[in-house]
């Protein structure tokens, strides 16, 4: 599969100032596919060692930070002889192995010319464990599922994503129904890349869902596995709860939703381990769009999602069927496949940290806010064509320097204070204004 990551690791291998590599991301986004297929189309070799049940490779690492020893071992372990700027190294699962973790602040102090990668889940949980984290040591790069653009290349359509792209207006609206059919088939199988490799090679939505449930399975298992059985009971009430949280009108996330009678308080730590863990996105309620927006970000009032659409609907229990009946898949729990869909977007494929607005005394709400290139975007989200702005209308009349966004099924549209820019478009930046 085409990950638009690669361009990214293309820049960190040829970067002058190039440090030990680490690639975070939840388990099962493809991490060790990216970089194994990273370091065969770019390297002459790759040396590649798993930290997960391996006692002897973590005890080369055990005893001191000698680069020279580390590395003999490390050849041993592989069987692949570690050449400076010509071999890959992959330090696999590297969070099972803290002193290795902490080793690659002596890899770029002592042997900067070895190009070495590492790649974790949880790593988030395990820096704020006291690991030793090399930081300031070390170029870190995030992997999320794929994003409806990956989909495209990842399912043939490699001319719409292109023509996409391209930012043609006409163009785009001309393909538009095929586009919106590509849309729903992502919406059902998301983005992990096992999930989409299932629906490529059997052509059935099913199977895709076969496999989305495999991985909520053991998502469930590593959550025991890392965590106290009160911790974990926690964070799979967090996890569980999310289809309802996001299934109404209002979709922040309000603790009493868990279960009659839960406090903030109980609950707070097990959302922080599902962020940190990369199941979850938090996006945070601002006051007012100043810059930057984590500045005006409240700590109180926000709202979460899954990593990925295809999980939501499957932690969900969305049939197929919803796929198949005209626009259901659209609108099903009120626009929360849409909303999902949007801040999945604008994380994985536009690199942006969203955000949300609702007005003190009064139901008008924008639902994200991001900030890039100094443009303040104020996003409204319509799961069908009804295009009715209410609240970002009134709030572009105060706030009249943000840049207006709607994403709706509807086709491209450019108002004098407002672009509406179609769902299955969202990717293409030139059409945002």
């Amino acid at each position: 599969m085409k990950r638009h990551l690669m361009t990214a690791l293309d820049a960190w291998k040829n970067s002058k100032r190039r440090k030990p590599l680490i690639l975070n991301g939840a388990r099962q986004v493809g991490k060790t596919w990216l970089l194994k297929e990273f370091g065969t189309t770019r390297y002459d070799n790759v040396a590649y060692a798993n930290f997960d049940g391996s006692v002897a490779l973590a005890a080369s690492f055990a005893a001191d930070f000698d680069m020279r020893r580390i590395l003999t071992n490390l050849q041993a372990a592989t069987g692949e002889k570690i050449v400076e700027g010509s071999t890959l190294l992959i330090l696999d699962e590297i969070q099972e192995c803290p002193r290795a973790l902490t080793s690659l602040k002596y890899f770029q102090e002592q042997a900067p010319n070895i190009h070495i990668a590492a790649a974790g889940s949880l790593l988030g949980p395990t820096v704020h464990e006291g690991t030793g984290f090399p930081v300031g040591k070390v170029n870190m790069l995030d992997l999320h599922p794929l994003d409806f653009r990956e989909f495209l290349d990842a399912t043939g359509n490699t001319m719409l994503r292109e023509l996409v792209d391209e930012g043609d207006p006409t163009s785009i609206n001309a393909f538009g129904p095929k586009l919106t059919e590509l849309l729903k088939q992502y919406y059902f199988a998301g983005g992990m890349p096992e999930a989409v490799a299932a629906f490529i090679d059997d052509g059935a939505l099913e199977s895709a869902r076969n496999v989305q449930e495999e991985i909520l399975r053991s998502y469930r298992l590593d959550a025991s596995k890392h965590l106290s059985a009160r911790e974990t009971e926690h964070v799979l009430a967090v996890w569980d709860s999310l289809p309802a949280h996001l299934s109404r009108e209002n979709k922040k996330f309000v603790f009493g939703q868990i279960h009659d009678g839960a406090r903030a308080r109980d609950y707070r730590s097990a959302i922080t381990w599902l962020v940190q863990a990369g199941l979850a996105t938090r996006v945070d309620r601002v006051s007012k769009p100043g810059v930057p927006l984590s500045s005006y970000a409240s700590d109180n009032a926000f709202k979460l999602f899954c990593l990925d659409i295809g999980l939501l609907g499957a932690l969900s229990g969305l049939n197929q069927q919803a796929i198949a009946e005209g626009n259901a898949a659209f609108t099903e729990f009120k626009g929360a496949l849409t909303e999902q869909y949007v801040c999945q977007q604008l994380v994985a494929s536009c690199g942006l940290e969203p955000f949300y607005w609702s007005a003190d005394n009064s139901r008008g709400e924008i639902d994200f806010l991001a900030q890039k290139a100094g443009k303040t975007y104020a996003i409204e989200v319509k799961a069908e064509e009804n295009l009715r702005a209410k609240s970002l209308r009134a709030f572009k009349e105060r706030y009249p320097d943000v840049q207006a966004l709607r994403f709706s099924l509807s086709g491209y549209q450019q108002q004098d204070w407002m672009a509406n820019v179609p769902l299955y478009a969202m990717f293409s930046e030139k059409l945002w204004g």
